[in-house]
């Protein structure tokens, strides 16, 4: 009998596709280059406090946010990243960082697996396969986890989004969303036309340590969405 195919996610599908097609490196994570993946690390440091912060990286891949961070000399006090897929596990781990806890997990089914004690909550296009009802869920889900700041970045508008498998989400309907969570989100939509990296203070974090961030655009986003 023919063995049976374990059943995949509809986000996770075309991580495994992209894989079997042969794809390495950056190209089997979905980031079309390292430049697209460099400026998003950029404006997640931008955003908000990461040294001796301690991190939680949900959907890490290569732990490649950990060795942007470190070689820039910004240090965390512990980092922690979730991943599913086994190959991309294993070269995250084959990295040997200190301090560094790599976990198997999918963090959409497993909202749990969030809660690390994490200072930091990040989403570095690890939510670019989710559909809105599974977007708004990870993101609140994240708030509850996060002590101090939750930070992702997303698809903004269709400019980016030409596969089937990206969705993309009404940046007013996120920053809602972001606010009815009770956090103080800062949008920094500077260094690419239809993504966008947002930053969610907790109430309560020190306001001290806080970075700027450039001021939001006005563009004329089309697509609604609901949490």
């Amino acid at each position: 009998m023919p063995k049976a195919t374990k059943w995949v996610p509809s986000y996770l599908s075309p991580y495994l596709d992209a894989r079997q097609r042969g794809a390495k490196g950056l190209h089997a994570l979905l980031w079309p280059d390292g430049e697209a993946q460099r400026i998003r690390f950029e404006a997640i440091v931008r955003s908000c406090p990461l040294a001796g912060q301690r991190l939680l990286d949900a959907g890490c891949g290569r732990a490649d946010l950990l060795g942007y961070l470190l070689d820039r000399g910004i240090v965390p006090a512990h980092y922690t990243g979730l991943e599913l897929l086994p190959a991309t596990i294993r070269a995250a781990r084959r990295k040997g960082y200190e301090r560094c806890r790599i976990v198997a997990a999918d963090f959409v089914r497993e909202p749990e697996k969030l809660q690390v004690g994490a200072d930091v909550v990040i989403f570095c296009g690890s939510l670019n396969t989710l559909p809105p009802p599974q977007f708004y869920h990870a993101l609140g889900a994240a708030w509850v986890a996060a002590g101090r700041w939750l930070v992702f970045n997303f698809l903004s508008s269709p400019l980016l989004g030409g596969e089937e498998w990206l969705f993309w989400h009404h940046r007013e309907t996120v920053l809602a969303c972001c606010r009815a969570l009770g956090g103080e989100p800062r949008v920094d939509e500077s260094y690419m036309n239809g993504d966008c990296t947002i930053a969610v203070r907790k109430p309560g974090a020190d306001r001290a340590t806080a970075a700027p961030v450039s001021r939001p655009h006005s563009r004329g986003e089309r697509q609604s969405g609901s949490w």
